[in-house]
C-alpha cells in the first residue's frame, strides 16, 4: 500500500510517497509526479519510503525529466541510508540535489534559481 502526500508551500510543492515504491505501487507514484510536473519547484521527500526497486527509481527519473522539461527545478530529500546509497550508487545525485532533510532540499531549490 502506497500513500502519496502532496503539500503546497509558498516556495515549493512537496511530493511525499509513504510506503514501498515497487512494481506494484509505482503506477500511483508515476501518476502523482506527472500531475506535479508543472510545479516550478518540486521537492520529492523519500524519507517515508522503506524500500524502492528499479521500477520506483525509473518513475522517479521520469518524473524529474517531465518537471525539468516543463521548466521546473527538482530536489530530493532522503533520510534513509539504504535509499541514499542507492541514489548515490546509480549516479542519481549527479542529476538532482539529494539531501538528508526537507529543509536542505528546500534550500537547494531556493539556490537553483540564482
Amino acid at each position: 500500500m502506497l500513500e502519496i502526500q502532496v503539500e503546497q508551500s509558498t516556495d515549493y510543492t512537496v511530493c511525499r510517497p509513504v510506503g514501498e515504491l515497487d512494481a506494484y505501487t509505482v503506477g500511483q507514484f508515476r501518476e502523482s509526479l506527472a500531475e506535479l510536473a508543472g510545479s516550478q519547484r518540486l521537492l520529492i521527500d523519500l524519507s517515508s519510503v522503506p524500500f524502492m526497486d528499479s521500477a520506483g527509481l525509473g518513475a522517479l527519473i521520469g518524473g524529474i525529466r517531465r518537471a525539468r522539461e516543463a521548466g521546473g527545478d527538482v530536489a530530493v530529500a532522503c533520510s534513509r541510508p539504504t535509499l541514499t546509497r542507492l541514489l548515490h550508487t546509480t549516479g542519481f545525485d549527479r542529476i538532482v540535489p539529494v539531501t538528508e532533510t526537507v529543509e536542505e532540499a528546500a534550500s537547494a531549490l531556493a539556490t537553483a534559481d540564482q
